[in-house]
């Protein structure tokens, strides 16, 4: 690949011949004035694609899912939520 800088005002002038330069495989970097402020590469077609993969529809809705069983604790959550809530004032 190729590259070429070209100002906007050139740009916009000759647009279509500036595309089909990037089309052959050149890389065009547009200025405004002596900054860089893009580039103008060819399209290199979408990138694999991403695969969906669908549930495998063992409950039929979500309230039929069985829960886990209860965590074997001796502490309130509750209390440990409020006394967490206190000391952030």
């Amino acid at each position: 690949m190729t590259m070429k800088n070209v100002n906007i005002a050139e740009l916009k002038a000759k647009l279509s011949e500036y595309l089909r330069q990037v089309r052959r495989g050149r890389v065009l970097t547009v200025m405004d004035r002596t900054t860089p402020i893009a580039e103008l590469v060819p399209y290199r077609g979408a990138p694999e694609s991403i695969r969906i993969r669908h549930g495998l529809r063992k409950y039929s809705r979500l309230a039929r899912v069985p829960l886990p069983p209860p965590l074997a604790i001796d502490l309130d959550v509750v209390d440990l939520l409020l006394e967490e809530r206190q000391g952030e004032r």
